[in-house]
């Protein structure tokens, strides 16, 4: 068993090429933190050092008047809840939709008369769309014009998750499902106690890629709500980088606190920008590691054997 990062048996060859590995990939994770690193450094630095464009990945004039400020701010923290609120119904959603498509498709047109049909038809999606202007009209209709279900319901039947748990239901022994049947298990029986615990690999797929892109989500927010107040977090954030006045930010002065409207003062765009983007993505930045352990777990779990 390995002691350290090489065997004895190791040759010189695989030894040289370990240790560049190894400095390959820490390079290539400097390269990812370091947008990060400047963008909390930015955060932390004073409005003389952030317009001069001196700051890299270590604050200048540290100051935290920009997170002071944010503190008091109504709009930032109502677009934060709006964000969580419709990451944690629409992911939950989206996985139910996708699995109750999934499962009767993944049947033979034996079982399930005009399967293939419908299955074309899902697919046709994928290649073709109304365009902007239709699906507006479309949802103006339906009433999901400044309506929260907007973030909900028009994403929750993804096409290629849903075609990717076909597949793996498909890989599922039938014989379970006969054994069950037997037992007198209804089909809702059968797909929640056999075929969702044994596809925990693509579930929890769908479940990560589907709350990082609702969590990311903007331009939805910005083309459907009209009211600027019902902006989701990545739609607020849009808005305040496309601005390059901080009192713009923050709304009307008259709403600000003594203390707000001293901590505006000392601050420029790009400090209040960077601040407020990085508590942004803070969220899916701390979580998304310790939910992709179990993602990598979970590819261990639902095998079958006959």
């Amino acid at each position: 068993m390995k002691k350290g990062l090489f065997d004895k048996k190791d040759t010189t060859s695989r030894k040289v090429f370990v240790i560049c590995n190894y400095i390959f990939l820490g390079l290539l994770a400097l390269i990812c933190i370091a947008p990060f690193a400047h963008l909390l450094a930015l955060s932390f630095s004073g409005d003389e050092f952030t317009s001069a464009g001196t700051v890299g990945i270590i604050p200048k004039g540290f100051t935290l008047d920009a997170y002071m400020l944010l503190a008091g701010k109504k709009e930032f923290f109502k677009a934060f809840g709006i964000s969580v609120l419709r990451t944690v119904i629409g992911t939950a959603f989206a996985l139910l939709v996708i699995i109750l498509t999934a499962y009767p498709l993944s049947k033979s047109n034996k079982v399930f008369k005009g399967r293939t049909t419908i299955a074309w038809i899902l697919a046709f999606t994928m290649w073709f769309g109304g365009g902007l202007a239709a699906t507006y009209v479309l949802y103006d209709t339906l009433g999901l014009i400044d309506n929260f279900l907007v973030y909900i319901i028009p994403g929750a039947c993804d096409v290629w998750f849903t075609i990717m748990l076909m597949n793996f239901f498909r890989k599922i022994p039938k014989e379970l499902e006969e054994a069950a049947m037997i037992d007198g298990c209804s089909q809702l029986q059968i797909l929640f106690k056999i075929y969702v615990p044994l596809s925990i690999p693509s579930i929890v797929t769908i479940v990560l890629f589907t709350a990082v892109g609702q969590w990311n989500s903007w331009f939805d927010g910005i083309i459907f709500m009209n009211d600027p107040a019902n902006y989701p977090l990545q739609s607020y954030l849009y808005t305040l980088i496309i601005a390059s006045d901080p009192s713009k930010m923050v709304g009307a002065s008259g709403q600000l606190t003594p203390d707000q409207l001293e901590a505006l003062k000392n601050i420029g765009s790009k400090n209040l920008q960077s601040a407020q983007i990085f508590l942004g993505m803070l969220p899916v930045t701390v979580i998304y590691p310790f939910v992709q352990k179990y993602f990598i777990k979970g590819i261990t779990l639902g095998g079958v054997k006959e």
